[in-house]
């Protein structure tokens, strides 16, 4: 491993660590309503918008009434999104004068940014219009975010509380993440790249000339500002075709820096958060930690195999001392790009700064592989959260079972109905990532859309599915996901993947704010040390990674031994 890598990698698990206590502390006090930093300046819009929408602030709801507002907000802004993309061309702000989305793409596409998936089966500055993306796509990067966070919140307070039948306001939870988290993080990030080189203006396209004379249309429009809170709030859908691989969006080391740190910022303070509402930090540093050890994990193995380059390659004389750089900005490099490529898919982020179709097998594998945990490595805004309790619900139940005792997590009993409901959530992910994809692998409409043969091209389709299912929104490039079939079926398995998670985690949540906590005795499994670390870390591999083994057998894996047997496809 190289010094400028292992620099560049220290330096930005660094920056993780030392604002997941500065902003995690700050995001409990937004959630307990206790004053803040930003009470001043927020406050009076906060309770503006309360008396606007009719909502009682101080009026809290059981996990079913959160659970269905949660619902009715999400399908209203699903139905809003869906106009507006199949409207398009009648509304303002499109200076190139792009026509509507087709039923099917409007269909994925709004599910896609509703769900925090962000999966996107077009070239953004070619087929939407300035007003689509800014009242359409970037409100939802906002507010599906929000959603997101809102629900890991309930489920902090209901581990937390006692003997109550209510996890909090899901209204309220939502409005105080875009006002106090997400809407002043993103304007100082929409600044910085701003003042890198990001677009940010309301201008037509700029007919250029390149230099051998052939006539080139430079994309403008309002970019930083949705690249922003598309990186902070784990949504990843691009302004342009390229994402984060397109020098407009990311035209730096330095946005590049910015733009991974944003990805994981908010998902490992709230890891803090989750801490500070339970009354122990150490609850919170112990799945921290997890997430930290898996994180390093997928970025080693990405890293080295792609620092490794490709033998069938290098066999022919191409020199591979700066690694695999098919399919990279040679801006950031291997390193670079198996850092975004780890940090986005550990999130359910999804924005890519290089082609991961162009990994070798192995280093395109962990993407693939994070993405299968459910992506709980600090995973998306919320959504990582309450994944990862999800996993503590069963290690602690499995614990229990191995030593003859009634499991327990923060002094409440685990019982059959929490494991049930885990279970539930858990099964949605091989249905999605693993039934789906097999079915659309003998169906002639959908095997047409992938574009290499052999392992590599079920990898594609995997990956597809895979994308959706765990909300991640990114692609191998070589998937042509643009037909009726697959944005169809993409946008069902987006909205099961969130919903048949989100609904049981909430109810997860009622059920232990209903319980009382029992004081801890000298036969109380702690839960925030070294044994529970591996515990976790296993349970996480057996249930989570053993079931998806027979899929990367047959895909990256034999993949990669055809490649050092000098097979290709």
């Amino acid at each position: 491993m190289r010094g400028i890598d292992i620099l560049q990698f220290t330096i930005y698990v660094g920056l993780l660590l030392a604002f997941t206590p500065l902003l995690g502390r700050n995001m409990a006090r937004v959630y307990a309503g206790e004053p803040h930093v930003l009470s001043r300046v927020f406050g009076p819009i906060e309770r503006l918008i309360y008396r606007a929408c009719g909502i009682a602030s101080t009026s809290e709801q059981s996990w079913s009434r959160y659970a269905v507002g949660l619902l009715a907000f999400n399908a209203a802004g699903l139905l809003l999104l869906y106009a507006i993309l199949r409207l398009q061309h009648l509304l303002p702000l499109n200076p190139l004068h792009v026509g509507p989305l087709s039923a099917h793409l409007a269909f994925n596409t709004a599910i896609s940014f509703v769900t925090n998936t962000n999966w996107q089966s077009y070239g953004g500055e070619t087929t939407l219009s300035y007003f689509s993306q800014m009242v359409g796509l970037t409100v939802q990067n906002f507010v599906s975010a929000a959603t997101g966070m809102a629900v890991a919140i309930a489920l902090a307070r209901g581990l937390a509380r006692q003997s109550t039948s209510t996890v909090g306001n899901f209204f309220v939870d939502t409005t105080r993440s875009v006002l106090y988290i997400l809407l002043p993080i993103a304007i100082v990030g929409a600044l910085l790249l701003s003042w890198q080189g990001v677009p940010q203006n309301l201008d037509a396209y700029v007919q250029a000339q390149t230099i051998e004379g052939a006539p080139q249309t430079l994309a403008q429009g309002p970019a930083a500002a949705q690249i922003s809170i598309k990186q902070l709030g784990t949504n990843g859908g691009g302004f342009f075709n390229a994402n984060s691989a397109h020098p407009y969006e990311n035209p730096t080391p330095l946005s590049n820096l910015i733009e991974v740190f944003f990805i994981l910022l908010i998902p490992a303070a709230l890891v803090y958060t989750f801490g500070v509402m339970v009354r122990d930090r150490r609850q919170g540093w112990a799945l921290w930690t997890v997430m930290a050890i898996l994180f390093a994990g997928g970025l080693t193995i990405c890293y080295s195999s792609e620092m490794a380059g490709n033998p069938l390659l290098t066999a022919l004389g191409v020199d591979s001392s700066s690694g695999n750089l098919e399919g990279k900005e040679v801006r950031f490099g291997a390193s670079g790009s198996a850092l975004w490529a780890t940090a986005t898919t550990d999130a359910s982020n999804g924005s890519v700064n290089a082609m991961h179709d162009s990994f070798t097998p192995i280093g395109g594998s962990v993407p693939l592989f994070n993405m299968m945990l459910g992506e709980i490595i600090f995973g998306g805004v919320g959504s990582g959260l309450y994944g990862m309790i999800m996993y503590v619900v069963l290690a602690v139940f499995i614990a229990g079972l191995m030593v003859g005792r009634t499991p327990e997590y923060l002094g409440k009993k685990i019982e059959a109905r929490e494991v049930l409901l885990c279970m539930l959530a858990l099964l949605i992910i091989p249905l999605g990532m693993i039934v789906v994809p097999a079915i659309s692998a003998v169906v002639p409409i959908s095997v047409s859309s992938i574009q290499d043969k052999g392992p590599h091209g079920l990898t594609e389709l995997l990956y597809a599915y895979a994308s959706a299912t765990g909300n991640n929104g990114s692609a191998f490039a070589g998937f042509n996901a643009n037909t009726p079939y697959h944005n169809t079926l993409l946008g069902l398995a987006m909205f099961f993947g969130r919903y048949a998670m989100l609904i049981p985690m909430l109810a997860v949540a009622g059920s232990m704010a209903a319980k009382k906590s029992a004081p801890e005795s000298s036969g109380t499994f702690p839960t925030h040390g070294v044994l529970f670390v591996i515990l976790l870390i296993s349970v996480i591999f057996i249930i989570g990674g053993l079931t998806f083994f027979p899929a990367l057998v047959l895909g990256p894996i034999a993949e990669h031994l055809a490649m050092h047997a000098g097979q290709t496809f």
